[in-house]
């Protein structure tokens, strides 16, 4: 994997930082606004905002005294090609797979 790669992927290891880019997926944000659904200090917010940037999977820029956060979604593309490296398999198929815990594990035991 390439270094990009591997920062693409810190980034996303994170869910606030995947909740972030999840809202950015509607439209550009005002900093404060990314920040207002999460509990945890504004500061806090920019260093998760600052590793999305270095990750090139978003954008941020100052329009008059607000600073914006965009997506950049072609930053995914590498991390995408990558994954999809790995569709050959057959997807798990959880419903299945439940049936055959209960089966080896005795009904009423999966909760």
């Amino acid at each position: 994997m390439s270094a990009s790669l591997d920062t693409v992927f810190a980034a996303l290891a994170d869910p606030t930082r995947r909740a972030i880019l999840t809202m950015l997926l509607e439209d550009d944000m005002a900093v404060t606004d990314v920040a207002e659904p999460f509990e945890m200090s504004l500061a806090a917010i920019s260093k998760h905002l600052s590793i999305l940037t270095r990750a090139g999977l978003i954008a941020q820029e100052k329009r008059g005294r607000v600073k914006w956060c965009k997506l950049q979604p072609d930053a995914m593309r590498e991390a995408s090609v990558w994954m999809q490296g790995f569709g050959q398999f057959e997807p798990i198929h959880l419903d299945a797979f439940e049936r055959f815990l209960e089966r080896e594990l005795g009904e009423g035991d999966l909760g």
